[in-house]
C-alpha cells in the first residue's frame, strides 16, 4: 500500500509549488533594469527589509514622488478628455519609446497648457453668459417699460379724480404718483433691471418689500434662452423712487446674487444696445467654437499616447516601490534583497538578471542565491482559467498553508455537483446552460471590457456556472423533472392505474406491471398518493449517503496531509479513531439504507439507530436486516465510544513525552551554541527551547475532539439541506406551473393566458433561476467550507504575491 501510494504520479492542485527563500545582491547601475525585468517575468515576491522605515525614510522616495505626480498629471488630462466625450474616439498610435525625464516635461507643458486653455475658456464662457443675460434683460425690460407707460396714459383720467384728495396723496405708492399728471418730476420715480435665480425670486421680492416698506414695484419673467447655467434664471424689474431706496436696492441684489444691467427708457436705444450685444455674441460664439475646437484638437494628440504614458508611469512607480523594500548598501554601492520564488522559476529569474546586467553594461554581475528560511513560505497554485474559480471558491474561506492538500482539486466536481442536487431540474439547468455558453462565447470580448461588479462576477464563475449547469441537468434527468413536468425520456412507466378512468390513482394508488424505469425516478411517481413520502425518502437517504461520502473523503484527505508532513501521531491519533468513529455511527447508517434499497426492507431505520445507543442488546424483530445485526451493532458502538478517548488523550501526553526527551541533559548545549549557528540550523534548539505548555496542549486537543464528535452528529445533519432545498426547488416549479400557467391556460381568453405565461416566465427567471440558483449556491459553499474542509483543512496560509506588472491596476497609480 505505501508503494502504491509513492509511485502515484503528483497532481498540479493538490499541493502548493515548492517554494525557496533567495537573497538578490544587485548593483546600483542595474538595480533598475533587473527589477523592471523581474516585473515583467513575475514570479519573485519581495520581502520588505525596510518595514521599519517610514515612505518618506526610503532611498528612492523622491523618484516615487515624481512618478505619483506624474499620475496625478495624467488623471488630470484623463478627466479632460472624459469631460470632453473623446475617450471612445481615441485609437493608440505606436510611439518610439520615451525616457521618463522628457515625460515628465512633456506632462507638465501639457498640463500648463490645458490648464491655461481652461481658464480662457470659463473668462469667455463667464463674458458670453453676461451679454446673453444682458440681452435676456434687455428684452424683458423693454417690454416691461412699455406696458407700464402705455397703463399710465390709459388710466390718466381716472387718477385724476382719485387722487384729489390731499391726505390720500400722502400715502399714495410711488408707481401711483407717478401715474398721476403732473407728478412723474417730482417723484422722481426709477427702476434697476436684471436677473436672478429662480428659485430666490420670491425671498428676494420680500426682501425688497420690506426694505422699501412697501414703495417699490417687483415685475419679472422667466428667462426664455438656455444660458448655459445649470440654474434656472428670471429677469426682474424693480421701480422706486430716491436715492436712498437705491442704495438699499442694489445691496440686496448683491447679497442675493443678482446680476444688476443698466436698461434704457428710450426704446431706439434700447435697440441699438440689442444689436451690439448680438454682434458682440456671435463674436464670442465663434471665438469659443475656435477655443473647444482647438483644445479638442490638443486632447486628441494627447490622448492618442495616454494609455501608454499611464502604464509606463505605473510600472515606473511600481519599481521603484520595490527598490524601497532593498537595502541600499552605500559602501559596496549595491542593493541587497530578499523574496520568495518557486523553485521552478529558479532559473528564469537568473537568465532574467544576466539579461539585465548585459544590457545595463554593469562591470559587476547581480549575485542570487538561497537561503535557509525559518517562517513558513508562501502558497502558490498554478492555475489556469478553468481551475482559477474553484481556487478563489476555497481562498475565500482561508489560504491553504505551505504544501497542505487543496480541497480546490475536489471543488471542481463536489461543489457544481451538490449545488445541482439541490436544484436538480433539467428544463432549468438548460437555461443555466445558455447563459454559461453566451459567457463563453464572448469570453475573448468581456475579459477586455469593464464590467459591473455584478457582471464581473458572473463573467469569472462561467466555468463554475458551466458545470454546474450541467450537473442540473443530470440530476434533472434523475428527478425526472422538466420545469416541474415529468417526461417519458427513457421508456415505459413501470405502473399502471387500476382502471382505465385513473380516477382513484391519488386515493388508492398505482399497480406494478413491468420491470422499473431504467434511469431516474419513474414519471408515473407524480400525482399519486405516495409521491411526497416516496420523494422524501429518496432525497433524505441520498442526502446522508452523499455526506457521509464527502467527509469520509475529508478524513481520507487529513491522512494524506499527515503522510506528507510526516505526522505519525496525527495518523495513529487523529486520522484512526476519526474514521473509526464516523464509519461506526453515520457509516453503518449508510449500509443499512443501501441494504434496505436492495432488499426492498420496510424496516424502520430511525428506531434502529435509536435503540443502538438506548436497547443496543434488545432484539431487533422486524427492523432487522441482515444475520448478526444485533453484535455487529454493539461491536460498533464500542469502538465509537473508544474512539472519543483514542482522539483525546494519547496525543498530549505523547508529545509531552516526546519534548522531555529531546531536551533532557541538553540546556548547557544550548548555552553553548552561538547566534550564527542557531540561525544557520533552522532545526535547531532555538526555535523549540520555550517551555512546553501541556495544559494548552491538552485543551486545545479536547476542543478539537469536542468539536468533531459534535460535528459528525451536525454535519451529518447538515447535508440534510440537500433534501429540503430540491423538496423547495421542486414544489415552487409545481406551484409556478399549476397554480399560474395551467390556471391561465384553463381560460379561452387570450389575455389571460399572455397574462399567465409573463407570471410564469417572470417567476421562473427571478425566483427559480436567480434566487434559487443563489441560495443553493450559498450552501453548497456552507457544505464545502464547514463540513467537508474542516476534517483536514487549516487555512493559515498566506498567497504568493509576486512583483508582476501584469497585476498593476489603475488605482494603484
Amino acid at each position: 500500500m505505501e508503494k502504491f501510494i509513492e509511485n502515484l504520479p503528483p497532481m498540479d492542485l493538490m499541493r502548493s509549488e515548492k517554494m525557496t527563500l533567495v537573497q538578490l545582491i544587485i548593483p546600483a547601475e542595474s538595480s533598475h533594469r533587473a527589477i523592471t525585468y523581474l516585473g515583467e517575468l513575475g514570479l519573485l515576491q519581495f520581502r520588505d527589509l525596510n518595514a521599519d522605515k517610514s515612505p518618506f525614510q526610503r532611498t528612492f522616495a523622491n523618484q516615487v514622488k515624481r512618478c505619483a505626480e506624474m499620475s496625478r498629471k495624467l488623471r488630470f488630462i484623463k478627466d479632460q478628455i472624459s469631460k470632453a466625450n473623446l475617450l471612445s474616439s481615441m485609437r493608440p498610435v505606436m510611439q518610439p519609446d520615451i525616457e521618463l525625464e522628457e515625460l515628465e516635461i512633456q506632462l507638465a507643458e501639457h498640463e500648463h497648457e490645458l490648464i491655461e486653455m481652461n481658464s480662457n475658456s470659463e473668462k469667455l464662457r463667464q463674458s458670453y453668459n453676461e451679454l446673453l443675460e444682458f440681452k435676456i434683460v434687455l428684452q424683458k425690460a423693454g417690454d416691461f417699460l412699455v406696458s407700464s407707460g402705455s397703463h399710465a396714459v390709459s388710466e390718466r383720467e381716472l387718477d385724476e379724480n382719485v387722487y384729489s384728495n390731499n391726505d390720500y396723496v400722502d400715502t399714495s405708492s410711488l408707481i401711483e404718483q407717478e401715474m398721476r399728471p403732473g407728478r412723474s418730476d417730482q417723484s422722481g420715480l426709477r427702476f434697476i433691471s436684471g436677473i436672478i435665480c429662480k428659485s430666490k425670486a420670491l425671498r428676494f421680492e420680500r426682501m425688497l418689500f420690506r426694505a422699501t416698506r412697501g414703495n417699490m414695484l417687483f415685475n419679472q419673467a422667466p428667462a426664455d434662452e438656455d444660458i448655459v447655467d445649470p440654474v434656472e434664471k428670471t429677469v426682474f424689474v424693480v421701480f422706486f423712487s430716491g436715492e436712498q431706496a437705491r442704495t438699499k436696492i442694489l445691496k440686496i441684489c448683491e447679497a442675493f446674487g443678482a446680476n444688476c444691467y443698466p436698461v434704457p427708457e428710450d426704446i431706439t436705444k434700447q435697440r441699438q444696445i440689442t444689436r451690439e450685444v448680438s454682434l458682440r455674441l456671435a463674436d464670442l460664439e465663434t471665438t469659443l467654437d475656435a477655443g473647444i475646437r482647438h483644445r479638442n484638437k490638443a486632447l486628441t494628440s494627447i490622448g492618442m499616447h495616454l494609455v501608454k504614458w499611464m502604464n509606463m508611469v505605473r510600472r515606473e512607480k511600481a519599481v521603484y516601490d520595490t527598490l524601497n523594500m532593498l537595502n541600499f548598501d552605500v559602501t559596496k554601492k549595491c542593493l541587497v534583497g530578499e523574496g520568495w520564488c518557486p523553485i521552478f522559476a529558479k532559473a528564469q529569474i537568473q537568465a532574467a538578471l544576466q539579461r539585465a546586467t548585459f544590457d545595463s553594461s554593469s562591470q559587476v554581475g547581480i549575485i542570487f542565491h538561497t537561503m535557509d528560511a525559518i517562517e513558513s513560505p508562501p502558497t502558490y497554485f498554478r492555475t489556469n482559467k478553468f481551475t482559477n474559480a474553484f481556487q478563489e471558491i476555497v481562498d475565500a474561506y482561508g489560504v491553504a498553508g505551505y504544501q497542505e492538500a487543496n480541497p480546490a482539486v475536489y471543488t471542481v466536481i463536489t461543489f457544481p455537483f451538490l449545488f445541482a442536487v439541490m436544484f436538480g431540474d433539467w428544463g432549468h439547468g438548460i437555461c443555466l446552460l445558455l447563459g454559461a455558453l453566451v459567457l463563453l462565447a464572448r469570453e475573448s470580448k468581456l475579459s477586455t471590457q469593464k464590467l459591473g461588479s455584478f457582471m464581473e462576477m458572473l463573467f469569472g464563475g462561467r466555468y463554475v456556472l458551466l458545470l454546474m449547469s450541467l450537473f442540473s441537468i443530470y440530476c434533472g434527468l434523475i428527478y425526472n423533472e422538466f420545469f416541474s413536468v415529468p417526461y417519458h425520456i427513457f421508456g415505459g412507466s413501470a405502473y399502471k392505474c387500476r382502471d382505465t378512468t385513473c380516477k382513484d390513482a391519488y386515493t388508492v394508488g398505482l399497480v406494478k406491471y413491468q420491470d422499473a424505469y431504467p434511469f431516474g425516478v419513474d414519471p408515473s411517481w407524480r400525482g399519486s398518493r405516495s409521491e411526497l413520502p416516496f420523494l422524501n425518502s429518496l432525497k433524505m437517504k441520498m442526502s446522508i449517503l452523499l455526506g457521509v461520502v464527502q467527509m469520509n473523503l475529508g478524513i481520507i484527505i487529513s491522512y494524506f496531509n499527515a503522510r506528507f508532513f510526516s505526522s505519525s501521531l496525527d495518523i495513529r491519533y487523529q486520522f484512526v479513531p476519526q474514521v473509526i468513529f464516523l464509519n461506526s455511527l453515520f457509516g453503518y447508517l449508510s449500509l443499512l439504507i443501501i441494504i434496505k434499497w436492495c432488499t426492498g426492507s420496510q424496516a424502520d431505520l430511525y428506531h434502529v439507530m435509536i435503540y443502538m445507543f438506548l436497547s443496543p442488546t434488545d432484539n431487533l424483530g422486524e427492523n432487522q436486516l441482515f444475520w448478526g445485526q444485533r453484535p455487529l451493532q454493539i461491536i460498533l458502538l464500542l469502538l465509537a465510544l473508544i474512539a472519543v478517548p483514542w482522539m483525546l488523550f494519547p496525543k498530549p501526553f505523547i508529545l509531552k513525552r516526546l519534548h522531555t526527551e529531546r531536551f533532557q541533559g541538553r540546556a548547557y548545549g544550548i548555552l553553548g551554541t552561538s547566534e550564527m549557528d542557531l540561525d544557520v540550523e533552522p532545526d535547531s534548539a532555538r526555535q523549540h527551547h520555550e517551555e512546553f505548555n501541556f495544559s494548552e496542549v491538552f485543551v486545545h486537543q479536547m476542543i478539537h475532539s469536542i468539536e468533531f464528535v459534535l460535528g459528525a452528529v451536525s454535519n451529518t445533519a447538515s447535508y440534510l439541506r440537500l433534501w429540503a432545498l430540491s423538496l423547495a426547488h421542486s414544489e415552487l416549479s409545481t406551484v409556478f406551473y399549476e397554480k399560474v400557467l395551467l390556471l391561465a391556460w384553463g381560460y379561452d381568453n387570450i389575455v389571460i393566458r399572455l397574462v399567465g405565461l409573463a407570471v410564469f416566465a417572470f417567476a421562473t427567471a427571478f425566483i427559480l433561476l436567480m434566487m434559487e440558483t443563489l441560495s443553493a449556491f450559498l450552501h453548497a459553499l456552507r457544505l464545502h467550507w464547514v463540513e467537508f474542509q474542516n476534517k483536514f483543512y487549516h487555512g493559515d496560509g498566506y498567497k504568493f504575491r509576486p512583483f508582476s506588472f501584469a497585476s498593476l491596476t489603475e488605482d494603484e497609480d
